[in-house]
């Protein structure tokens, strides 16, 4: 099992939260953007670089997610295609994506899309907060704690 995190649009609490996992439970965790990020020095930790452009990262992670990965993502598309391919996906507010929730997901998303490009909306989610990093770490712990009693 990897874990893969949709890195470009990560909150830093979030990927913090991912260093010290990856290092408590010896689990590789890969980060991907389009971007050259700084990771720490790690067996378990790695940066992977794709070239820019809109959803570059995604179609990285999808190429290399294998059934039973985990991927970090606030991206609904993104998480769908992962549920797809027999993976697990969890946003950074610390929701999980299900087979049971995707499409009504992915049609709120759309419908909230054309809202905002119809100027009727504007704006995105509200700011990560405290309970939302909480419900992360609870979440991820979970998850890690089921992997190694596997």
């Amino acid at each position: 099992m990897q874990i893969w995190v949709d890195a470009d649009a990560c909150p830093k609490e979030i990927k913090q939260v991912l260093y010290r996992a990856a290092e408590r439970v010896g689990v590789q965790v890969t980060f991907v953007a389009n971007q050259h990020l700084l990771v720490p020095r790690s067996r378990w930790i790695s940066a992977l670089q794709v070239e820019s452009g809109f959803d570059k990262a995604d179609a990285e992670i999808v190429r290399r997610v294998s059934p039973g990965d985990l991927v970090i993502t606030s991206d609904i598309a993104l998480a769908a295609q992962v549920l797809n391919l027999g993976g697990k996906a969890l946003g950074a507010r610390g929701e999980w994506f299900t087979e049971e929730d995707i499409a009504a997901r992915l049609t709120m998303r759309d419908f909230l899309d054309n809202l905002r490009g119809s100027g009727i909306m504007s704006g995105g989610p509200p700011a990560m907060n405290q309970q939302d990093r909480q419900s992360f770490s609870n979440h991820l712990d979970r998850f890690l704690r089921n992997y190694q009693s596997c």
